[in-house]
C-alpha cells in the first residue's frame, strides 16, 4: 500500500475499489442517521468534501482500469447523490446529477485529475520527474512546422503493453490533453479558468447521450 493506495500484482486496482467502496458506503449510512438534522446546505458541503477526500483521492492511478473495476466506486458517487437530493435507493439518479449538482462521472473525475496534472506539469507546478513526461511536439527538430505542433499538442511515447504502457502517466497525460480542444488548453488561461473550462468540457462529454 502506498499513499492508501492497495496495489495488487496486475494493477487492476480491483482490491483497492471494493475496499474505498465498502468505506464509503460505511460513512454514508452514518450521514443518512443525521440526514434529517442537517439542512440541505450543509449536507451538500458534507457531501462535497466526503467524494473529495475519499472518490477523488489518488483517483488519477484509476485511469483505464476496467469499467467493470470501476463501477463500485460510481455506485458511491450515485449513492451520495440520493442522499443529497432526498432520492429513494432505487431511483434514476443520473440525469438528476446533471441538472442539480453537476457532478462528473467517476471515469470523468479520473480524467479531470490527469489533466490537471498535466497543466500543472506544462506550467512548471509539478514535480520534474512528471514535467520531463510532458514534451510539447514543438520542441522536437523537424516537427516545429506540423499541424499538432501549431495546436499544442504533446509527445505521445510508443508503448509496447497495452495493459500497462497505455495507462502510464507519459502516455495517459499527454493522450488526453491532445484530445482537448485548443480553447480548453490555452496557455494564457489561469489555472482557475482552466479548471473551469476542462469541467465544462468532460461534462459536455460525459451527459452528451443524454440530451
Amino acid at each position: 500500500m502506498c499513499l492508501g493506495v492497495l496495489l495488487d500484482d496486475r494493477l487492476s486496482f480491483a482490491p483497492h475499489v471494493r475496499r474505498i467502496a465498502s468505506k464509503c458506503f460505511y460513512h454514508l449510512r452514518q450521514i443518512r442517521t443525521v440526514r434529517h438534522s442537517l439542512t440541505a446546505e450543509a449536507v451538500k458541503t458534507m457531501i462535497h468534501a466526503f467524494i473529495a477526500s475519499r472518490i477523488d483521492y489518488c483517483n488519477s492511478v484509476l485511469y483505464g482500469i476496467s469499467g467493470v473495476h470501476l463501477r463500485p466506486l460510481q455506485n458511491v458517487l450515485n449513492a451520495a447523490a440520493r442522499l443529497v437530493l432526498r432520492r429513494r435507493k432505487f431511483d434514476h439518479i443520473t440525469a438528476a446529477v446533471r441538472d442539480e449538482l453537476h457532478w462528473l462521472f467517476v471515469v470523468q473525475r479520473v480524467e479531470y485529475k490527469v489533466c490537471l496534472l498535466v497543466n500543472n506539469c506544462l506550467r512548471q507546478l509539478a514535480p520534474s520527474y512528471l514535467t520531463q513526461m510532458c514534451v510539447p511536439v514543438s520542441t522536437f527538430a523537424g516537427r516545429s512546422n506540423l499541424r499538432s505542433a501549431a495546436h499544442g499538442d504533446l509527445a505521445v511515447p510508443r508503448f509496447k503493453l497495452k495493459t500497462f504502457g497505455q495507462r502510464s502517466f507519459p502516455v495517459s497525460g499527454p493522450s488526453l490533453w491532445n484530445s482537448l480542444p485548443t480553447t480548453v488548453r490555452d496557455a494564457t488561461l489561469s489555472v482557475n479558468c482552466f479548471s473551469v473550462s476542462l469541467k465544462t468540457e468532460l461534462f459536455n462529454r460525459a451527459y452528451k447521450t443524454l440530451s
